[in-house]
């Protein structure tokens, strides 16, 4: 099997799903052109499955405790580092 690296835009919101092949290993997230951008280590040919996010801004609340279901994925800054957000996956499958 041979992996590929893709490139998925993030959407500006508190939770959104992203189409990916299914096992992909989320490997960063970055500023790229002004926008959000996830990369991830990929299997082109699996089958898709959904995946959940959450996205939270410095200061912002979120229910993150020992015991939930969120994984911290990767914090990135846009507008030179005047705002600064925090990616986690929600593993329940859901929003």
């Amino acid at each position: 099997m041979i992996k590929r690296i893709f490139k998925y835009e993030i959407l500006a919101a508190d939770s959104f799903v992203l189409e990916m092949p299914k096992g992909a290993e989320l490997l960063t997230v970055q500023e790229r052109y002004g926008k959000p951008q996830l990369w991830a280590l990929v299997d082109p040919d699996a089958k898709k499955e959904s995946r959940y996010f959450l996205l939270r801004g410095t200061g912002h609340p979120i229910r993150y405790a020992p015991g939930t279901d969120y994984k911290y994925i990767n914090s990135f800054q846009l507008h030179e580092g005047a705002l600064v957000f925090h990616l986690f996956e929600d593993l329940r499958g859901k929003i």
